[in-house]
């Protein structure tokens, strides 16, 4: 159901209303905020739904937010007013540009999207970071009914693959590939294994080792971002405003087992090298947590 942020107090309760009818006022404050403008044609093509119940909806969101929108007479449409406020929380910029992302990649279809018009986009290419749908979904089983699996797993310390135990319990993504998060039998500790070097995986007769001791999965690390103060004032005025910070800082948590490829991420892994301009970022309380630093892949 929608997140109603500000509803008129005339308006009747949201229990009352069906979840199919709540997802149609979504997509009528969705495009009334991000094209301006809604009919009956766009709900009956997109909701496979009769022109009867398209005005419906158009009504009961009406009735929650009049002040939302007016009819243009002449483009037969309703537009949205100059004091559009949007009431759902479906309608932010995030999902805005989660659905642009997600459709230009091909992982949601257009017909899904509630984006009807859409600006000229691409993306910054990046190659294809390819693994095996049975490889992932043995792992996913082997997570859901904690079990031990068997791999041969190519990592970069060794010259030809290896055979592993591995007792996997969670995925993770480290901004290009993704990993399994389990217990490395052979090693004796948690560790991340990167799924595409997974060669070959099968079941194993050996105990499952859960992941309540996986303190580095568990444990939480603020990470206290702030503009590089050599930075002239009006770029780290830019900085704060690129990432959101509050009174010149931005506080981020992640867990400890992604500590590395967070860094690495933010381009923080190293201290000295780069120009204040390519360095736009410093992390303010790196001595505090380079000790946590010291998890590794496979």
């Amino acid at each position: 159901m929608p997140k109603i942020e500000s509803v008129p107090a005339a308006a009747e309760p949201r229990s009352t209303t069906k979840w199919s009818q709540d997802r149609r006022l979504e997509f009528i404050d969705f495009r009334l905020r991000w094209e301006g403008r809604i009919n009956r044609s766009a709900l009956t093509k997109h909701f496979t739904i009769s022109v009867p119940q398209a005005s419906l909806d158009i009504a009961k969101y009406l009735e929650l937010a009049p002040n939302n929108l007016a009819y243009d007479k002449s483009a037969r449409v309703y537009v949205a007013s100059a004091e559009f406020r949007p009431i759902c929380a479906s309608s932010g910029a995030a999902q805005y540009l989660s659905e642009l992302l997600t459709t230009q990649l091909g992982l949601l279809g257009s017909e899904a999207s509630f984006i009807g018009w859409r600006p000229s986009m691409d993306l910054v290419p990046t190659p294809g970071r390819q693994l095996s749908g049975e490889t992932l979904a043995s792992l996913v089983a082997a997570i859901r009914e904690q079990q031990p699996v068997a791999v041969l797993y190519q990592s970069m310390a060794q010259e030809e693959p290896q055979p592993r135990t591995i007792s996997p319990h969670a995925l993770a993504h480290d901004g290009f590939r993704w990993h399994t998060r389990a217990f490395c039998h052979l090693r004796g500790q948690y560790r991340d294994f990167v799924i595409a070097r997974i060669l070959k995986i099968g079941p194993v007769d050996a105990q499952y080792v859960e992941a309540a001791l996986d303190s580095e999965w568990d444990n939480q690390v603020e990470l206290l971002l702030a503009p590089n103060p050599e930075l002239s004032g009006a770029h780290r005025r830019v900085i704060e405003l690129d990432y959101g910070m509050s009174d010149g800082k931005l506080l981020v948590l992640c867990r400890q087992a992604l500590l590395f490829y967070a860094l690495k991420h933010l381009g923080l892994d190293h201290t000295t090298g780069a120009s204040p301009k390519e360095h736009q970022i410093v992390l303010q309380n790196r001595e505090d947590i380079e000790h946590l630093l010291a998890g590794g892949v496979g």
